[in-house]
């Protein structure tokens, strides 16, 4: 018989226990007659525009035969990005950079004596800005043909944007106010009240990270631009009163 009782004992304490943990686990969202709640909004999306850049030079010690053949390989490099399917009035060329190119002097003893003059370097970059994302990836992997007709080029990696951001953070801050608001209402039924006036609601900061990346989110938010492939992503906070 006692040991009956005791069985009865301990299965009320455990009911008792899981009772209070429950409500523990439900209550701890709200505080003083409200509930307190986050959202998440999360959508992949793909980038609609491409900028691309690089830069060409040419090196000589009479200034002028320098640039002559940095005008000609300007104009290899038109031909061949035209060729490509690239519109000319895309092509933006930067102003010129010249830098005089000297090396330095030692004597016999390995003392720095000086500088001798060497000859002039010439430099200048192009960029494009298209919305044919393809293309402009394509080419910029293929630009190591001009080697083939004497013009050292050097690319850098594109960058993506899209043009729709504003339209897509909107988009964003819907989808996480309602699954903040889906939240609310779950721990409002569980914990037997039921869900009242909102009283605040705090955005989060708005991140863009390329997709599959071991990104980090940052407080002052992350803007990719490295990759083509993306996902943006923003929190809602929420507090709502209880009834």
């Amino acid at each position: 018989m006692k040991q009956n009782t005791s069985s009865i004992i301990f299965g009320i304490a455990i009911i008792a226990s899981s009772i209070f943990l429950g409500n523990a686990y439900v209550n701890r969202n709200k505080v003083d007659g409200k509930i307190q709640v986050t959202g998440l909004g999360k959508t992949d999306f793909s980038s609609d525009l491409i900028v691309w850049e690089g830069r060409f030079g040419a090196q000589n010690a009479d200034l002028k035969r320098a640039y002559i053949t940095l005008e000609k390989n300007k104009e290899i490099i038109k031909k061949y990005l035209t060729k490509k399917g690239i519109e000319e009035e895309k092509l933006v060329f930067s102003a010129v950079k010249t830098n005089e190119r000297n090396k330095r002097i030692y004597s016999s003893d390995g003392d720095y004596i000086g500088e001798e003059f060497v000859g002039y370097e010439l430099a200048q970059s192009i960029q494009i800005e298209s919305k044919k994302v393809e293309k402009i990836e394509r080419i910029s992997r293929e630009i190591t043909e001009l080697l083939n007709q004497g013009v050292q080029f050097y690319s850098d990696a594109p960058r993506y944007y899209y043009t729709k951001l504003a339209d897509l953070k909107i988009e964003m801050i819907s989808k996480a106010t309602e699954d903040a608001r889906l939240r609310a209402e779950k721990i409002s039924e569980f914990s037997g009240g039921q869900l009242g006036e909102l009283e605040s609601a705090k955005m989060g900061v708005f991140q863009i990270t390329g997709q599959n990346s071991k990104e980090n989110y940052s407080w002052g938010g992350t803007f990719n631009t490295s990759s083509r492939e993306k996902t943006a992503s923003i929190t809602m906070k929420l507090i709502y009163k209880v009834k």
